[in-house]
């Protein structure tokens, strides 16, 4: 009886779920001279499996340009299942939000690093993400975005 009150917090698996990678100006764009601009986005999505079961995934992506024209674009996913039971609800959202993908962060790191090079590009380094700060900024929008909605006329 008391395995079923007992917080669980385990990772089932961590695979690459998507991965992308476009090279649309090339081989003209490889000749040129002018450093590229880099354009990074990150964003994390989380998905019920079963119960207590969640797939979390974490996405980046990666445009350099130069001028307007594109050098390459990385499109990658990383995800990973975890199985997350008897937590408070208020936990949820940090442990899916923050937990998570920080496990999943390296991952995909290594993995947008190693496609970039095998493209036959200087790797891409994504900076260390703090998804706390970023879980908390996320919070502080729907927040605001619900406190708008509540105060519009009805």
């Amino acid at each position: 009886m008391a395995d079923q009150e007992n917080p669980v917090f385990q990772i089932q698996r961590v695979y690459l779920k998507d991965l992308s990678l476009e090279q649309p100006n090339s081989p003209a764009i490889l000749l040129e001279q002018e450093q590229p601009s880099v354009d990074i986005q990150l964003g994390v999505e989380a998905t019920p499996v079963a119960e207590g079961v969640y797939e979390v995934a974490v996405t980046a992506t990666v445009q350099t340009k130069i001028n307007d024209k594109t050098v390459f674009l990385v499109e990658a996913k990383q995800a990973g299942i975890f199985e997350i039971r008897n937590l408070p609800e208020d936990q949820m959202g940090a442990v899916i939000g923050i937990a998570c993908p920080q496990i999943i962060y390296p991952y995909l790191r290594g993995n947008v690093a190693d496609i970039v090079t095998r493209a036959g590009f200087p790797p891409v380094h994504l900076a260390e993400i703090n998804f706390q700060a970023m879980y908390e900024q996320q919070q502080a929008q729907a927040a605001l975005a619900a406190e708008a909605d509540t105060s519009l006329p009805q």
